[in-house]
């Protein structure tokens, strides 16, 4: 009985070591995290984890214990950011856990189990745009879903001379311009569903 219980002793204390390093790994991880909230004052801009990195958003790159690695960078517009010891690296196309990984995989060719975690603080590569007969024309943030109603919503209102029924979308795909038309008030009354659009980044919105 004594041996088995010594045996049991000492499988416990195998399997404690064995889970050492992946506990350190996730305490690491954590911490990377929490450093990346606290000591350099940043806040996700977006929770989502299906957010794909643009041109111009803001992200901040923590590598736990590598304060000379650490930074907040400003994504180029050919969609890189620039990094010591990785010079360029690809952010645009990609999500905080995909370029996390990236980094995380360049960077194990300097450091030793390096922690890394992507936080996108600002988001600027998401945008459409209002102009014309509306109250507050300009550049907007684009949400996740957002229609083309919603998005008419923000504008404080139309002018007296707005022609909603001769309201139109362009949107840039593939180098070619498109025209979709939104007729304001068929699409309060249920009318035409389908020309209520869910914007894409880049769209405008013309309210003549």
């Amino acid at each position: 009985m004594k041996y088995f219980g010594r045996k049991a002793t000492w499988m416990s204390v195998l399997l404690l070591l064995l889970a050492l390093p992946a506990m350190g790994q996730k305490k690491g991880k954590h911490q990377a995290r929490a450093a990346a909230e606290t000591t350099n004052g940043s806040r996700a801009a977006t929770v989502d984890p299906a957010y794909t990195i643009g041109p111009q958003d803001v992200l901040d790159i923590n590598v736990w214990n590598e304060p000379a690695i650490s930074r907040i960078v400003p994504v180029r517009p050919d969609g890189k950011i620039s990094l010591p010891l990785l010079n360029d690296v690809q952010a645009a196309g990609l999500t905080p856990e995909q370029l996390d990984q990236t980094i995380t995989r360049d960077l194990h060719k300097y450091l030793e189990n390096p922690q890394v975690t992507v936080i996108v603080t600002a988001i600027n590569s998401q945008r459409f745009y209002l102009l014309g007969e509306v109250g507050r024309p300009g550049t907007y943030q684009l949400l996740p879903d957002m229609t083309v109603l919603q998005a008419l919503s923000d504008a404080g209102g139309f002018s007296p001379f707005a022609k909603l029924k001769d309201i139109y979308v362009l949107r840039t795909a593939n180098g070619r311009q498109q025209k979709f038309p939104f007729n304001y008030k068929d699409v309060l009354k249920g009318v035409h569903p389908e020309e209520n659009l869910v914007l894409r980044p880049g769209d405008t919105i013309i309210v003549p």
